[in-house]
């Protein structure tokens, strides 16, 4: 990625699904994945929250409605807030100030949801590790399967979804406008997917139609700002 991306970051919207979507290629080197997938595998066991289909780690805080108690961020993952920074998607008033990273083995993915009010209406999320398909329902057609946090995506019975992206290894993904608002996203529980016509973002991608990519271990960060956030204690 060149220092001047964030002139030209409308190169990267794509066009064939509701607003607004960017996808960006490359946006960390090799060895910046490298450094992520190192730091994030060495981190304190106590730090990783096991789910039923995937474990996490929060950074920034745990974010809750009543607000989240904000923690320093280690410098490592400054870096790449700080990087995010400069595509000038955020403003000084919603910087990033939290981090969520997730864990899927091949196998693994997470039901449709939003992430919701909880978040300035902006979620950027780099890709490490392995590919995968973020698959994006119209709200509606949705909203009673999201109740039940723990189902997988495999028991929900889900219609077809209405846009389908690839994300690759090393790419930043950012989700705003109607995306944001109207729409769910989740990742299917596969081991392998089979790229077609349907993956709206394939043009800016190295993977063709027809490959059958094999997934693997992925970790993603979820950049993100909770606008309700304080260093005093607000529950117990």
């Amino acid at each position: 990625m060149t220092e001047n991306m964030n002139m030209n970051l409308e190169s990267y919207v794509i066009t064939e699904v509701p607003p607004k979507v960017h996808y960006i290629p490359n946006f960390i080197t090799p060895e910046e994945e490298e450094n992520i997938l190192n730091k994030v595998n060495s981190s304190p066991k106590p730090k990783w929250t096991q789910l039923r289909n995937r474990r996490l780690q929060n950074w920034g805080g745990v974010p809750h409605p009543n607000g989240m108690i904000s923690e320093k961020i280690p410098e490592w993952l400054e870096f790449y807030m700080d990087k995010i920074n400069k595509l000038a998607v955020y403003n000084q008033s919603n910087r990033p100030n939290h981090v969520l990273v997730n864990e899927y083995l091949p196998g693994q993915g997470i039901m449709p949801h939003t992430d919701g009010p909880l978040f300035h209406p902006i979620v950027t999320t780099i890709t490490c590790g392995s590919h995968t398909v973020l698959e994006f329902y119209e709200r509606h057609s949705t909203e009673d399967f999201t109740k039940d946090q723990g189902c997988t995506t495999s028991e929900l019975g889900l219609p077809k979804p209405c846009a389908t992206l690839l994300l690759e290894r090393q790419s930043l993904l950012i989700l705003q406008e109607d995306m944001y608002h109207r729409h769910l996203h989740g990742i299917s529980e596969q081991t392998q997917d089979t790229i077609d016509e349907t993956i709206k973002n394939l043009h800016l991608c190295q993977a063709k139609v027809g490959d059958e990519l094999k997934r693997s271990t992925r970790i993603s960060l979820t950049i993100r700002n909770a606008p309700k956030s304080t260093k005093i204690k607000l529950f117990s």
